[in-house]
């Protein structure tokens, strides 16, 4: 089993405007903790650095500051293509993160190449069954030879979940995996995803804007806002007990089917005063300042 220790990661970006150049914080000295078998959802708005973090942990970008610290169980450090086979992401979109031309079985035995997980095609062709069974995709021998077109979207998405765990990730980044299913098959995914990770005990970020399907697949939430993590703590206690300002205003802005068309203007939340720069812990039961390490948190919770 693998857990991710993040510290204090800053990311900047840099834009240029004609000879003019700024600066753009898009992740200001954010901390955090995938443990095995726990479930930590990254709540926020467009734009509020969720899928920069994601990024990040898998490499596809490098932070300015901070570190990211992966270790297995006797405390070994993971790095290089290991790093790479313990922490994998599924995607938001499926049909985008599927190469159209390739078959199903394709995109599962890639990983079980790559990372050496079998040897003959007789065994490779043997776990991407297998793999395909484990996200409820029967039968898995007709399901194999289709191309990603010939799925619908939650089926598409289960083979991204399948590939993902196939090199035996133990870390799973999952960037709003159901946000682009249909309603009506997005609980399905979601306790896919909770049966796989109790069965392998894998470490999760769920990062998602819907407080909703957080508090349903989460044991964990952070809420962000503009880069910087304004709550944290148990599921239940940031939708129910909200402290912050900004994560009130999330949560005025989910649906409410006894409420029809309600505005969120009128809660009397104005969203130019909202304040970043402190954070509720409900670990803790107070307020620190927005950089303040989870881990410190944690110690003192």
């Amino acid at each position: 089993m693998t857990s991710v220790k993040v510290t204090d990661l800053v990311k900047d970006y840099t834009l240029r405007t004609g000879l003019k150049r700024t600066r753009l914080r898009a992740v200001d000295h954010v901390s955090l903790e995938l443990t095995p078998g726990r479930t930590v959802a990254l709540v926020g708005e467009s734009g509020s650095g969720k899928s920069t973090i994601a990024k990040i942990l898998t490499r596809m970008e490098r932070p300015t500051s901070g570190t990211v610290d992966v270790r297995l169980d006797d405390g070994t450090p993971v790095a290089n293509g290991d790093y790479r086979r313990e922490v994998q992401m599924v995607f938001q979109d499926p049909f985008a993160s599927l190469n159209p031309f390739h078959s199903i079985e394709h995109h599962i035995a890639r990983p079980l190449k790559i990372h050496r997980r079998t040897r003959t095609a007789e065994d490779t062709r043997r776990v991407v069954l297998e793999m395909l069974e484990r996200v409820n995709l029967t039968p898995a021998d007709t399901i194999a030879p289709r191309r990603p077109h010939e799925l619908s979207g939650g089926q598409r998405q289960r083979v991204a979940i399948a590939r993902a765990l196939a090199p035996g990730a133990q870390v799973l980044i999952a960037d709003e995996p159901v946000s682009m299913l249909d309603v009506s098959i997005r609980l399905g995914v979601l306790n896919l995803l909770g049966r796989l990770q109790r069965e392998d005990q894998l470490a999760v970020l769920y990062i998602t804007h819907d407080l909703a399907t957080a508090r349903h697949f989460s044991d964990e939430i952070t809420v962000l806002y503009r880069g910087r993590v304004v709550e944290r703590g148990p599921a239940d206690a940031v939708i129910l007990d909200p402290h912050h300002d900004y994560t009130k205003l999330l949560a005025l802005a989910a649906p409410d089917p006894e409420r029809p068309g309600r505005v969120t203007s009128e809660a009397g939340v104005d969203r130019e005063s909202i304040d970043n720069s402190t954070c509720y812990d409900h670990f803790a039961g107070e307020w620190r300042e927005a950089d303040v390490q989870a881990a410190e948190a944690r110690t003192d919770a």
